[in-house]
């Protein structure tokens, strides 16, 4: 059974960092697409990051490059998202994501592609 469980989110100013964690669990981790969403008050969702574990595909969002970077510890079957220089407009709702059918060439920041969502947590950055 998949199963992602996130940690990290909570409350900064502007200009703060926060880095959040997608724990998974029933995926073969060396080998799936592993993305962050987000969705703000009034917006839709958008992906943010995206990173196939085989190490050949790495992905942004243009509103964050430069200030997140997605990682993953394939020891602790881990991703993560440090997020830098936090601005207002990163207030959203952040989900992990993962499919283990998508080959490199097809993991991107496109919600349709990812059928294992974790529970979401809050990221709040105040001005």
């Amino acid at each position: 059974q998949v199963r992602l469980v996130e940690s990290g989110g909570g409350s900064v100013q502007a200009g703060g960092s926060l880095t959040l964690s997608c724990a998974t669990t029933g995926l073969a981790f060396n080998s799936v697409c592993m993305g962050w969403f987000r969705q703000g008050p009034g917006k839709e969702r958008e992906g943010v990051a995206a990173i196939h574990t085989s190490g050949s595909t790495l992905k942004y969002a243009d509103s964050v490059k430069g200030r997140f970077t997605i990682s993953q510890d394939n020891a602790k079957r881990t991703v993560y998202l440090q997020m830098n220089n936090l601005q207002p407009e990163d207030t959203a709702m952040y989900y992990c994501a993962a499919d283990s059918s998508l080959f490199p060439a097809g993991c991107g920041l496109l919600s349709e592609g990812f059928n294992y969502w974790a529970q979401g947590t809050q990221v709040t950055v105040s001005s």
